[in-house]
């Protein structure tokens, strides 16, 4: 079993990206299919956050200290993931490390060893999204480099238009090109902008923020989570099989 493997890589900061890929990973499970996510953001680590409990190997340990050791030592179910009725598995693999060992995982020699890593959870996975952020590290640039295909995903609003711009030129740099554009309405405190909506490829409402524990996508039919539905199926190219009930009028006015 080969992966299809995605990089979201965050043209901006806030922009949403490691929310939009845990809850693309959560419909993949919903749908019953195994995914991983890897964080490449060694600095921020904010995939740790939708980890329950005490996570004692992280990522950079794999790509440092224990490159012997196999993925499944930094593997963790993010919580909430228990509520979706699916036999399917979601790992997360965090960054989640001290100051010392995130620059030590942030070597050219460690970017290599974050290659193989990649291609390790494509070997075991149906899915695999690696979470990026703007390609300015050695980890970004092996994760953009890797993968199948680069998703940019950016505000839907003038600033992130432009920094989707500049994203697009860091990718050329190294080697690279976007594949595909996500438009997350509402981050970083812009409004709704159908012309900026428009120019993405696909478009993500926004979300409660402070719901980091439970993936809306988890269960249910709201308009998000059938958006991040639509999302998974045209990034990676396939079909999903989850029924959604049909909005009533009422849904829809509101």
């Amino acid at each position: 079993m080969t992966a299809t493997t995605l990089a979201l890589v965050g043209a901006t900061g806030g922009a949403g990206t490691t929310r939009t890929a845990i809850e693309l990973a959560t419909i993949g499970v919903r749908d019953g299919r195994d995914v991983t996510v890897l964080d490449g953001d060694f600095v921020t680590q904010g995939l740790g956050e939708y980890v329950e409990g005490r996570i004692s190997t992280d990522l950079t340990a794999l790509v440092t200290d224990r490159t012997d050791d196999a993925l499944t030592a930094a593997a963790y179910s993010p919580s909430g993931i228990a509520d979706v009725d699916s036999p399917a598995r979601l790992n997360v693999v965090p960054a989640h490390a001290p100051f010392e060992r995130v620059a030590r995982a942030r070597t050219a020699e460690a970017a290599q060893a974050f290659e193989r890593r990649i291609a390790e959870a494509a070997s075991g996975a149906d899915a695999v999204i690696v979470d990026v952020s703007p390609v300015a590290s050695n980890e970004a640039i092996a994760a953009v480099t890797t993968v199948d295909r680069v998703i940019a995903v950016r505000p839907a609003s003038p600033h992130g238009r432009d920094a989707l711009q500049r994203l697009r030129g860091r990718i050329q740099d190294v080697g690279a090109s976007v594949d595909a554009t996500i438009a997350v309405t509402g981050t970083g405190g812009a409004l709704a902008d159908p012309d900026e909506e428009r120019d993405a490829d696909v478009v993500i409402p926004a979300t409660d923020p402070a719901i980091a524990a439970a993936p809306t996508a988890a269960t249910g039919d709201s308009a998000y989570t059938q958006a991040i539905a639509s999302a998974y199926a045209d990034l990676f190219g396939t079909t999903l099989g989850i029924d959604f009930e049909e909005e009533g009028l009422l849904s829809r006015l509101r």
